[in-house]
């Protein structure tokens, strides 16, 4: 049955929050499975690295796996990285990390990639044991600016070959879409490209249909949206929340057919609240 097919599916996702909404959630404990894995946003250099820690430390200690954003682009030097790293794995008990070119367009300092990240070589030696990198099955602008994929595809060809060397396990965290055929031939082309690093996808929680259209536009999401202009158009599913339903039975379908797609655990972004997506995973599991 699809919906046994569904809670399978979900079984070990991640979420992810940032430090505000992570502040008023009284109890990680009473809405998360215990062990979970809580990535944490770092959307800009407007977030301050102590308010980052003292949060992974929060999380940490309600006994949650924690995995913060590192945004290349804000970052200033190799030695302000090193004490980030420092700072997670000593004041917050952390090992393991995103590592991302982040969501600005300016680059503040030595870096503008998760590869130049990656070869400081400061994960490895700090031990980290685990870095997941981003990924994109609907391409990124920002990226490769002329919308075509070549950047994209190499920076993953370089991420697998690292992922032979590095004693960290690695995952691609992909951004959310919402078509469940473009991303799972998104998913057997990069497997077909000699990419087998497991993939975690990116699934939007529940939310207004309104909110959901302003994020997915203010993160580039790509042809996968007109499965929301499309909702937007029905008068009878305008004002009812959206709910990723269809995308999860659509990628467990796909899963099930193709049991050696790289497609391993789900991501959830919670973008119309924390609580409102625990709430539609206990519902689906």
């Amino acid at each position: 049955m699809t919906d046994t097919l569904v809670k399978n599916f979900i079984e070990g996702f991640s979420i992810e929050v940032v430090p505000n909404s992570a502040a008023k959630v009284e109890s990680f404990a009473e809405i998360l499975p215990s062990g979970t894995r809580v990535y944490i946003a770092h959307l800009s250099e407007k977030e301050d690295i102590k308010t980052m820690v003292a949060t992974a430390k929060r999380i940490n200690e309600e006994g949650f796996s924690v995995m913060p954003h590192i945004p290349a682009r804000i970052i200033k030097n190799k030695a302000m990285l090193a004490e980030w790293i420092s700072m997670y794995k000593n004041e917050a008990n952390v090992d393991q990390a995103l590592l991302l070119a982040g969501g600005s367009s300016d680059v503040l300092g030595d870096f503008d990639s998760s590869i130049q990240l990656i070869e400081t070589g400061l994960f490895d030696q700090a031990g980290f044991k685990r870095l997941h990198v981003a990924g994109h099955p609907e391409g990124s602008k920002d990226i490769d600016p002329d919308g075509g994929s070549k950047n994209v595809s190499n920076a993953l060809s370089w991420k697998q070959e690292f992922s032979k060397r590095t004693d960290a396990q690695m995952a691609i965290a992909t951004q959310f879409c919402f078509d469940a055929d473009a991303v799972s031939k998104w998913a057997t082309n990069i497997k077909n490209n000699g990419i087998d690093i497991p993939i975690h996808i990116g699934i939007a929680g529940p939310a207004k249909l309104q909110t959901l259209l302003k994020f997915s536009i203010e993160c580039g999401i790509g042809p996968s949206m007109k499965v929301l202009t499309k909702r937007a158009k029905d008068i009878t599913k305008l004002l009812l929340p959206y709910k990723p339903t269809e995308i999860l039975k659509g990628l467990a379908e796909h899963k099930k057919q193709d049991p050696e797609l790289n497609i391993e655990q789900v991501h959830f972004f919670p973008i119309g609240g924390i609580k409102q997506t625990a709430d539609f995973i206990k519902e689906v599991s």
